[in-house]
């Protein structure tokens, strides 16, 4: 007999939902309702685990045999033992700092859980009962709300997958050589180049560079979110399904932004959020001699300064 029990969100798909719909269209309403809902206790680890007698033992695939692409070179160690251990590590540390850390690049203060959650390899509903024993943590367990706002839009609409969740009247340009200079992070816009190095790197992006990535390749070159969603999905390790669409929906305009039109200026969101350049300089190294705030704009470099580093000119002409 096989028996389904709920653990990959916090509160299952279909359980919060508000008077007038099967599921809420717009996150802050869902964040409050999330908020008032009971949750489950944790339950404490199995002392034995029984398996059927006569089942043979397998083997571990290779990494190279599961993945379609060239896996990333600097993967974090899989495994219950490994998640354990990060998130043991961030409630002591980082996490108190996640609010004032969050969206700092160069900080890289997030808690790199995200693919740990994403294989089951921590339980969603754990990490929330752990993060609200320590101070602080609320904005920390939002993200983790946002995460189940996904999943429960999704299992109401599961065509977000591959459509519009809402119909814009979009047209997209048909992917070129803009979208492989932006998958290759060579657009000439060092804050977008970075992420996207970081991603073929590491199998990983940090949260604010995905949303200026994201931006970059819709609102800003006009391609289509779904190509967008799919090179992501083909690099990242923690690449969930709901998450990575409505994410990319949001970011595009086509999903549960309640401002659609919304543009994320990839200059003014890299002195923000990267004032000094560390992020930059440790993903572009073409740029790493550049020092401070120069280094987001290397088009405005003399002429000498700009031949002396090997960087492409911007492919599309920068905002102001």
């Amino acid at each position: 007999a096989v028996r389904a029990f709920e653990g990959v969100t916090v509160i299952p798909p279909g359980e919060v939902t508000p008077a007038n719909g099967d599921h809420y269209r717009v996150f802050t309403p869902y964040w409050n309702a999330w908020r008032r809902a009971g949750k489950r206790d944790p339950l404490p680890a199995p002392r034995k685990l029984r398996s059927p007698s006569r089942l043979r033992w397998g083997s571990i695939p290779k990494l190279s045999d599961l993945t379609r692409e060239q896996p990333a070179e600097d993967l974090p160690s899989g495994g219950e033992t490994a998640a354990r251990r990060r998130l043991g590590r961030w409630l002591r540390g980082e996490a108190r700092r996640y609010t004032e850390l969050n969206d700092d690049l160069a900080a890289d203060a997030t808690s790199h859980l995200s693919a740990d959650l994403h294989f089951g390899c921590l339980s969603a509903n754990e990490v929330v009962a752990r993060a609200e024993d320590g101070a602080g943590n609320s904005e920390f367990i939002r993200q983790l709300c946002w995460r189940d706002f996904h999943h429960q839009v999704m299992a109401a609409r599961p065509d977000l997958v591959h459509e519009d969740y809402r119909q814009r009247g979009r047209r997209w340009k048909k992917p070129g050589e803009e979208l492989d200079a932006w998958k290759e992070g060579r657009t000439g816009f060092p804050i977008v180049d970075a992420g996207m190095r970081q991603l073929a790197t590491e199998g990983y992006m940090h949260n604010r560079a995905r949303l200026i990535v994201a931006s970059f390749l819709t609102k800003t070159l006009g391609v289509d979110w779904r190509a967008g969603a799919d090179h992501f999905e083909a690099l990242l390790v923690d690449a969930d399904l709901a998450n990575n669409r409505g994410n990319w929906q949001w970011v595009a305009g086509t999903g549960n932004d309640t401002r659609p039109n919304r543009v994320l200026n990839p200059i003014r969101q890299a002195r923000r959020f990267d004032p000094d350049g560390a992020y930059v300089r440790r993903y572009v190294s073409e740029l790493e001699g550049l020092e401070g705030r120069s280094i987001h704009e290397p088009w405005k470099l003399d002429d000498q300064s700009r031949d002396r580093i090997d960087y492409p000119e911007p492919i599309v002409a920068p905002p102001s």
